[in-house]
């Protein structure tokens, strides 16, 4: 009989279980499972954001979304289609409940139990497709599968029951090489977003204009101190970079942006005796919002949409 057996929430950056369903069968063949679930908990930050674990007369398929995992074991003959719907079902319910302050400052283990009670109904829901109110289109989810299916997870790869030997994941379809952080789309842009990216377009084109003249004035005056140039230019690599940093997704974002604010308040603080304290606080206004748009514009981790 096709079937979810169960399912788990589980932050990605360190494997803490969130929640869970508590109906696991004792049988052999889930114990090990069980045990595959802890080690791929493990993992979860280096994998793409929707994969399949095939184990025999088992499947664990997973999504992961905002810094939370989604994870559900069935049985082999379940459809993917119904897994991922399911776990989608899963996602839009714990985002709706719980904030991300909520979940990424969570301490104990399984401190959101009670999530269980969606987990089971909807698990019910799912083992009886007949009773599925959900309207759902299956010929478009296929469809998604099918342009971007999950990945496989090999198990010779999950190593010994006591850990893993390795887990490499050396390609993914559609992605090419999966680096140690997934990728990421970014939120949707915002009016204060676009209005920081432009005026730090519009910083660094005045620095670059201010470098060129100091340029000028250095070849016409040999006195002139060529440091004012690096300084100018300098600013002019930050501001683009915030540009950058708020358009495209990288690692250790927020770290980067706060750095790149540094290095701008240190290039206006250096060039204080070329400028009036209102380009000042201009040029050092713009920095700080650019990063705090930077800060807010974090990654949606959005898994597909099964148009349930």
């Amino acid at each position: 009989m096709s079937m979810i057996l169960s399912a788990s929430v589980v932050r990605v950056r360190d494997g803490l279980p969130l929640s869970a369903s508590t109906d696991y069968d004792q049988s052999t063949g889930m114990q090990k499972c069980r045990k595959y679930f802890k080690l791929l908990s493990k993992k979860l930050s280096q994998l793409p954001d929707r994969c399949t674990l095939k184990t025999g007369q088992y499947n664990i398929n997973f999504i992961s979304s905002l810094g939370v995992s989604y994870m559900m074991l069935c049985t082999e003959n379940y459809p993917s289609v119904l897994a991922f719907c399911f776990l989608d079902e899963l996602q839009k319910e714990f985002i709706t409940t719980y904030n991300m302050m909520k979940t990424n400052t969570a301490v104990r283990p399984y401190c959101f139990i009670e999530f269980d009670n969606f987990i089971q109904r909807t698990k019910q829901r799912y083992n009886n497709t007949r009773s599925l109110s959900t309207k759902m289109n299956l010929a478009d989810m296929q469809t998604e599968i099918k342009l971007r299916p999950p990945y496989q997870i090999p198990v010779s790869e999950l190593g010994s029951a006591n850990g893993f030997a390795h887990l490499s994941v050396p390609e993914y379809k559609g992605t090419g090489k999966i680096s140690a952080a997934p990728h990421h789309r970014l939120e949707a842009v915002t009016l204060p977003g676009i209005v920081s990216f432009v005026l730090s377009l519009l910083c660094g084109a005045l620095n670059l204009i201010r470098g060129f003249h100091a340029i000028e004035s250095l070849l016409q005056n040999e006195g002139e101190d060529f440091s004012y140039v690096i300084a100018f230019f300098l600013g002019t690599a930050a501001c683009l970079y915030q540009c950058y940093l708020f358009v495209y997704y990288t690692s250790w974002r927020n770290a980067k942006s706060f750095l790149t604010f540094g290095l701008i308040c240190l290039c206006n603080m250096y060039l204080y005796e070329l400028r009036n304290l209102w380009q000042l606080f201009f040029h050092v206004t713009v920095g700080a919002f650019s990063t705090l748009q930077i800060r807010l514009r974090q990654p949606q981790g959005k898994s597909p949409d099964y148009n349930v």
